[in-house]
């Protein structure tokens, strides 16, 4: 039965972590030349189509924006780059299967005969946020970065969940072959 503990442990450990992680990813043209872009402004048709609320909305944007300004763009009415966002989400179920006595030794969950015979079920909202860049000229994608993560919530937690998601995608801007330009 102490054996057990420390799976039981693991298994919590790694259950937080995955809810913590962002997987991020991101996608460019080649051809595109990134040290042309100093302003931008948000693609309002595209930024519509997003299926969430207006505040998550408004919370992604201010993310983005506070990314772009801290890695010198300027907000501009004539930019050189059109940021748009799109989003996809999806129920992530995971199910732990519990055999044996449990954590809880001779006192299971079910008293002092129940053993942690049964299944675990946890849901979580799991969220996929892409930011696209677009020149604005060309009116031509040329870079899409991507984050998939847990959705916090509560209110009090989504901004800064938001600032955290936003924030690992728009790490991999500029592509790393631009950046040593």
């Amino acid at each position: 039965m102490k054996n057990f503990r420390p799976f039981l442990l693991l298994a919590l450990v790694a259950m937080l972590a995955s809810c913590s992680t962002v997987r991020v990813s991101s996608d460019y043209d080649q051809s595109a030349n990134f040290n042309e872009y100093k302003t931008f402004a948000f693609f309002k048709p595209g930024i519509d189509k997003a299926e969430i609320s207006d505040l998550d909305k408004k919370r992604i944007l201010r993310a983005i924006e506070d990314n772009l300004l801290a890695k010198g763009f300027v907000k501009s009415e004539n930019p050189s780059m059109l940021v748009s966002i799109f989003t996809t989400a999806q129920q992530r179920v995971d199910v732990f299967n519990n055999y044996g006595w449990g954590a809880w030794g001779a006192w299971g969950p079910w008293g002092p005969w129940g053993g942690g015979f049964g299944n675990t079920v946890s849901r979580t909202t799991e969220g996929t946020l892409y930011i696209d860049l677009i020149d604005a000229q060309k009116k031509e994608l040329v870079w899409q970065g991507q984050g998939t993560g847990y959705l916090a919530r509560d209110v009090e937690r989504k901004q800064e969940r938001i600032n955290e998601i936003v924030g690992e995608i728009m790490q991999e801007y500029p592509p790393k072959k631009m950046a040593s330009n």
